[in-house]
């Protein structure tokens, strides 16, 4: 299997794969293959002898992440490796440890913190509105992961939450903690405590954890706190086989505690680690990773992408699989057609931005574009709202990233219990025309219902389902189809369906799309404008990047000037037009037009409005 695992490596990949000892750090820009080179790592260095499976632990950060490395480990014929998220490990380990410890079971886990911030505010005499409950939680969660007492805390934010200052946040604080105590329930954020605490206190449970895990491999490594860093030295003890993965130019949560010193520093902390830089795209064209690059260029810790020789037509989930092992020569961005280089439009309002996107959008469907390849990304929920009626407006079917789970629509449980109870009689017809009998009883119709409102996502749904069963293996049963649907539906491994993809740019970190629509790329929206200091503004410029690079062939970037007459974005100042052009003239979504001027900024000095270094 080992030459089978690296032959469809390039040469930097392949270095990352076989570094099977000591410290290593693998430095993975955007579409770079990076979940592709941790897999491939570990069965490397299962097949070679190097790891016993059930010794190694690979830790990332959600747990459709870590299904999915499960997933493709098992499929490279790799079984018994501990791909768990760092609150997995963590329950778990506390969940075995804990009653040998305390003699009882380990305490529950709180389900909604909300809540019980509430129960705790009414014992102190407080009533805050949810929107104020949601941010003192953020603020818990905050100073947990960051590993900060109350007073240090009161430190490091004095000016308190919304309408309540810094000594009632204090107060709502300890009484939840009281609270939370009285009913023998844990928080996440004091389950990875608690089990630092554990392996701090009890030297054989430490002593018990580094033997059955030798061998460490972190994903997302940017995206460490100093909590969950905390509890990998503690993992780790005195040994130095780790291997971390990451991409600075992608800390996008540094508001919840992410720190990407952890990943910028690893060679100093680990004298004589090995550092590997992946650099080669495969995801998107050149034009679109010349735009990323220029946005970065000068960034800490930015990697130079470069576009591979010839663009894949498998999908991973992270980044295509190689279609060569050779990346293709850099493309100096001056030598990039004009005619090929991602466009920039100013309009006049928020509503004439969204039709032109409709329309943009509409065209490209027309001309065979895949809807599901089809995302529009943006700052802030509120954004949508135009979006989502323009898009209806123009019969283009949307899914919202964010909203309602696809396993927990009433359609989807309703479609999966029936199937899963004809699954236990016989079956005279086929497996996929049973599939579609039970779901055309539910409301499947050949043709969908029009765009916009729940019926249109119910038939979408549906359709999703059925699209499964036609890719689903020769041979597949009714109880196996049943089975993956559940079991994918544990890990939220969830279908595509033949929609347009409007999300979050937070919510579409990991994902690719072909076609990605950015809009409100100005100031007050990208950077937020409550991003004020020179660290806010630069995590808007990586949340820009991460938009960006979600692009496979087309890119646009768009902006309003709106009621409040903004202004386009200091990112589109730094890009500079070299890398963009013009989108062409555009009308008000009222009545009547003008034409708006170029949209770009027109070559301001590159680094004029950034803040001095």
């Amino acid at each position: 299997m080992s030459s089978d695992v690296l032959d469809g490596l390039d040469e930097n990949q392949r270095e990352a794969a076989t570094a099977l000892r000591g410290p290593v750090v693998v430095l993975a820009g955007a579409g770079t293959g990076k979940t592709r080179v941790i897999t491939h790592r570990i069965a490397h260095g299962v097949d070679t002898g190097a790891y016993s499976p059930g010794r190694v632990m690979a830790v990332t950060f959600t747990t459709k992440a870590a299904g999915e490395m499960r997933g493709r480990l098992r499929a490279m014929g790799v079984a018994g490796v501990a791909a768990r998220t760092f609150h997995a490990a963590a329950l778990a380990q506390l969940n075995f440890f804990w009653p040998t410890l305390a003699g009882d079971s380990a305490p529950g886990i709180i389900d909604n913190k909300v809540r019980l911030l509430a129960h705790a505010a009414d014992s102190i005499g407080l009533s805050p509105d949810t929107a104020t409950l949601r941010d003192v939680a953020s603020e818990i969660e905050w100073r947990k992961v960051s590993m900060l007492s109350v007073d240090g805390y009161v430190a490091a934010r004095p000016n308190g939450v919304g309408r309540l200052g810094v000594d009632r946040v204090v107060a709502l604080q300890h009484a939840y903690e009281k609270l939370k105590d009285e009913r023998r329930q844990l928080d996440f954020e004091d389950v990875l405590l608690a089990c630092a605490g554990m392996l701090e206190a009890e030297p054989q449970v430490a002593k018990a954890v580094r033997e059955q895990y030798r061998h460490f491999t972190v994903d997302e490594f940017q995206d460490v706190s100093p909590l969950q860093n905390r509890l990998l030295e503690l993992w780790l003890g005195d040994r130095r086989d780790i291997c971390v993965v990451g991409d600075a130019s992608q800390t996008i949560y540094s508001f919840a505690g992410a720190d990407a010193s952890f990943l910028l520093d690893f060679p100093t902390r680990f004298e004589g680690a090995r550092v590997v830089r992946l650099e080669t795209n495969y995801r998107s064209d050149a034009p679109v990773l010349a735009v990323a690059n220029e946005l970065m260029r000068g960034r800490p810790g930015a990697l130079h992408l470069t576009a591979a020789a010839s663009r894949a037509t498998e999908t991973t989930g992270d980044g295509p699989i190689p279609a060569t092992a050779t990346p293709a020569p850099s493309v100096p961005a001056a030598s990039i057609p004009a005619a090929s280089l991602p466009t920039v439009t100013a309009f006049e309002d928020d509503r004439a931005e969204a039709r032109a996107v409709a329309v943009r959008i509409g065209a490209q469907i027309a001309a065979g574009a895949d809807p599901r390849h089809i995302a529009v990304l943006y700052r802030a929920h509120a954004q949508s709202a135009e979006l989502v009626a323009a898009l209806a407006d123009a019969g283009i079917a949307t899914t919202v990233l964010g909203g309602r789970r696809f396993f927990d629509m009433p359609e989807v449980r309703q479609a999966v219990m029936e199937l899963r109870a004809a699954s236990v009689a016989p079956i005279e017809s086929g497996f996929v025309d049973t599939v579609r009998d039970i779901l055309r009883s539910r409301g499947l119709t050949d043709e969908p219902p029009e765009a916009g409102g729940a019926l249109r996502d119910a038939w979408e749904a549906r359709a999703a389902i059925l699209r499964l069963a036609h890719e689903a293996p020769a041979g597949t049963t009714l109880r196996a189809f049943t089975d993956e649907l559940t079991a994918r539906a544990k890990v939220h491994d969830e279908p595509a369906m033949r929609t347009v993809t409007l999300a979050t740019l937070h919510a579409a970190k990991g994902l690719e799309w072909d076609h990605v629509h950015l809009i409100g790329v100005a100031e007050g929206l990208l950077p937020i404008s409550y991003a004020t200091t020179f660290e806010q503004v630069d995590e808007e410029r990586r949340l820009a990047y991460v938009g960006i690079t979600r692009a496979g062939r087309t890119l646009s970037l768009t902006w309003s000037r709106g009621v409040r007459e903004r202004q386009p974005s200091r990112f589109l100042r730094e890009i500079g037009s070299g890398t963009l052009r013009a989108g062409g003239a555009i009308a008000r979504s009222g009545a009547g037009s003008r034409r708006a001027e170029p949209p770009t900024a027109s070559g301001s000095p590159r680094g004029s409005v950034r803040a001095p270094r």
